[in-house]
């Protein structure tokens, strides 16, 4: 009688094991695809600040075109 508790026990755990792996694998996966999404979402931003500071070597200018690319992409989603 035992035995066979322990064999439901071990085969429980290994369900469960299972699962939660199954679990984090799609978690993972999600993770992954968002952070592929929002790379190509703020890659014209980027863009067009590289070219703002290669144009005119000013930081300032890149991150203010940086964002400004980055909400009009933003609102375009929207």
């Amino acid at each position: 009688m035992w035995h066979v508790h322990g064999v439901l026990v071990n085969l429980l755990g290994l369900v469960l094991g299972l699962a939660v792996i199954a679990a984090l694998i799609v978690i993972g996966l999600l993770i992954i695809i968002l952070l592929v999404k929002a790379f190509i979402m703020l890659l014209p931003a980027g863009l067009v600040a590289a070219a703002v500071w290669l144009l005119t070597g000013d930081l300032g200018l890149a991150a203010i075109a940086f964002v400004v690319v980055a909400l009009l992409s933003l609102i375009k989603l929207l």
